[in-house]
């Protein structure tokens, strides 16, 4: 018999199938390598990860954000229904050497619909709504440390004892902050709860600023906006300008005193452009903050892992070294070319094959951003 969460799931996969976001698929299509490597090349890689921690800064594992989801339009409330699985994703980090990474809920999840092919803001919140989702989304986060799955970390230093230990460990991070709203105390509280990075805007053009999607506005950065940055240098939380309008952005890093980061992107050019991929300039700006634009594996232009590894030399070349970090946004990417923590052992092999040093590679994997946290928080 098969079994309602099975036809549920696979329901959610024929929405997607069927023109109406694959970003959402419960199940995306396997994706081909484009490579190979040598048992020799491989065993160096997996030697790699033994040394150096890997953190990937913006992530869903598991899907923590859908679980107890309310007042969802019908197509993410099937969405949601398909269910989490943060015990595979984390058994999937173990497995593929990757130690850390951002843990996001989702801030405007209840606010979105999908609609020609792409996730929108359909409606605004009610009353306490989006705070209310905060808390929910904030908990079932925390549970899974409650559950021994992850170590919740907030400094950089923790990282390194989470690698020792072989125990991942999660920064808590939130996509959009809608649930600010117009009050500044809620940042000192989801400060309190642990929260160290917070993407401005998502999908839902909300108090701080404009999106880069849908039906983006014209008003950059508010001044509620404007607090918000200076409030989040002071307790020292990551400002992630990804998904921002180019005004909002740039009116971000023109208020903020530390490093910005764009954590889930790539740079726009001749040979292929997206609305979710930023201008060459935008990205140097973010570089010259100190930040790092994180190498975002969506199967926009790309549909191998070879093609993902290419937009990680792509950026370093444009950026340097010193800039570029892994932003997988895994299990709630769109068409995913790195689909499964599993592969970053493939991932570091063929950076290696390239002719990259284990001390560049290790930027990339974990260097730029500990640096980034270090320097926001001021240790």
């Amino acid at each position: 018999m098969v079994s309602r969460r099975k036809v549920l799931a696979g329901f959610a996969v024929g929405i997607a199938a069927a023109g109406t976001g694959a970003y959402f698929k419960f199940k995306p299509e396997p994706v081909e390598i484009g490579f190979k490597l040598t048992e020799d090349e491989l065993a160096a890689a997996h030697r790699f990860l033994q040394a150096y921690p890997v953190i990937d800064c913006h992530a869903h594992p598991g899907r923590s954000f859908v679980r107890d989801a309310q007042n969802l339009a019908w197509k993410m409330k099937l969405y949601s229904l398909a269910g989490t699985f943060e015990e595979t994703t984390v058994a999937d980090m173990r497995v593929g050497g990757v130690a850390a990474a951002v843990f996001n809920g989702v801030a405007d999840f209840q606010l979105l619909d999908l609609a020609g092919g792409a996730p929108g803001a359909v409606r605004e919140f009610e009353g306490d709504e989006g705070w209310d989702s905060y808390r929910r989304q904030i908990q079932n986060l925390k549970q899974l440390e409650a559950d021994g799955l992850i170590v919740i970390a907030r400094t950089a230093a923790d990282v390194h004892g989470a690698h020792a230990a072989g125990t991942p460990a999660a920064f808590l991070g939130m996509e959009g902050a809608d649930f600010l709203g117009d009050d500044m105390s809620r940042l000192q509280a989801v400060y309190d709860d642990g929260l160290r990075m917070i993407t401005l805007v998502h999908y839902h053009n909300n108090t701080l600023g404009d999106i880069t999607t849908g039906s983006p506005g014209k008003r950059g950065l508010t001044e509620f906006g404007r607090e918000v940055v200076v409030g989040m240098n002071k307790l020292g939380i990551v400002i992630d300008i990804a998904h921002a309008s180019e005004q909002t952005a740039f009116d971000a890093l023109a208020v903020s005193t530390r490093p910005v980061v764009l954590s889930h992107t790539h740079i726009n050019s001749p040979v292929y452009s997206h609305p979710r991929f930023v201008s060459v300039e935008l990205a140097a700006a973010v570089a010259d903050s100190g930040g790092y634009v994180g190498a975002w594996p969506a199967g926009l232009g790309i549909d191998t892992l070879a093609g993902f590894v290419d937009r990680i030399e792509e950026l370093v070349e444009v950026l340097g070294e010193d800039h570029v970090a892994l932003g997988s946004d895994m299990d709630a990417n769109y068409k995913p070319v790195l689909d499964t923590y599993r592969k970053m052992p493939l991932v570091i092999g063929a950076l290696m094959k390239r002719g990259y040093s284990d001390e560049i590679i290790a930027k990339f994997t974990s260097g730029n951003f500990l640096r980034v946290m270090s320097e926001v928080q001021n240790v």
